[in-house]
């Protein structure tokens, strides 16, 4: 885990005043390790972190930024094993619960009246939520408030494993204030899981289902193919143009009010009022513009 070895120069820039979070803290080398080492830093009395705070809001005192971060690492840590059902790293969880901590300071207000770790939890949490979110499932299970609550509370809200029942679902809808169609939508999610797009995990296995490559092809989407049609495009514009180029004005102005004006089309008898001639004459015009330009398509 990458914040967990952070040497003492490496710092969080957040509205342009830096917070070097580890520093004072020797390497770790692994999780373990870390957790032992945030669980010996001191915890700060209310009067102490009060001081602190204050030096950290008047006089943009960083040691004392970084001292009340370091005083909160183990709570980060016990909300971490808290999601540890997601089957996500702990050190991850760790680290971005870390990032929501050092928000929390940069924010927090010490006369409010309240300690730290109190207003801290929302941050570290919520950091913590939106990793799991990006995470937990290539394609993401949860993209509403709703469907974020229902996320993080359904599990908890499961009285046995498997599937719950007509009666279970009544009872989690109205206890998280959610249509029971949420409820069974959610719960079809989290039973899901992801597979390989390409390929069965084990290609030798000749009874292993195909894989979504098979059945989900479409030539359509092929890249050359979409390439071949633009490019075919481009030549019918371009011999268009061409076309057009090669007509008198009169012809050239009938085609294209004709053919081309989608949203005034024009009728012969109001070209043959226009030009003082029958609509008959304009129909011949017409067809014999068109066949000089169709030579060019079929060329």
């Amino acid at each position: 885990m990458a914040a967990m070895t952070q040497t003492p120069s490496t710092a969080l820039v957040a509205n342009n005043l830096p917070i070097p979070v580890f520093s004072g803290l020797a390497p770790i080398g692994s999780l373990e390790s870390y957790i032992g080492a945030v669980h010996q830093i001191p915890v700060l009395s209310a009067e102490d972190e009060q001081a602190l705070a204050r030096r950290f809001r008047d006089a943009e005192d960083l040691d004392a930024a970084r001292e009340l971060v370091h005083s909160h690492l183990r709570f980060v840590v016990h909300v971490a094993r808290g999601y540890n059902g997601y089957g996500l790293q702990m050190g991850d969880l760790i680290q971005e619960g870390n990032i929501g901590l050092m928000k929390a300071v940069k924010r927090f207000d010490p006369e409010q009246g309240v300690r730290l770790v109190s207003f801290a939890v929302h941050w570290i949490r919520a950091e913590m939520h939106e990793f799991i979110l990006k995470n937990w499932r290539i394609v993401k299970v949860a993209t509403t408030k709703a469907q974020r609550k229902l996320f993080f509370n359904l599990r908890k809200s499961k009285t046995r494993l498997g599937w719950m029942n007509a009666e279970e679902v009544r009872a989690v809808a109205a206890d998280l204030n959610v249509s029971e169609r949420e409820v069974l939508e959610m719960e079809s999610r989290l039973s899901g899981r992801d597979i390989g797009f390409d390929a069965p995990a084990d290609e030798d296995d000749e009874h292993a289902p195909p894989s979504p490559a098979a059945y989900l092809r479409t030539e359509a989407e092929d890249p050359s193919q979409i390439y071949e049609r633009a490019d075919d495009e481009d030549n019918q514009l371009e011999l268009l143009r061409e076309g057009l180029a090669n007509l008198d004005a009169r012809s050239r102005d009938i085609v294209r009010r004709r053919w081309l004006d989608a949203d005034s089309k024009i009728t012969l008898q109001e070209l043959a009022d226009e030009y003082g001639v029958s609509a008959e004459r304009i129909r011949q015009i017409e067809a014999n513009a068109l066949k000089k330009m169709k030579a060019l398509f079929v060329a």
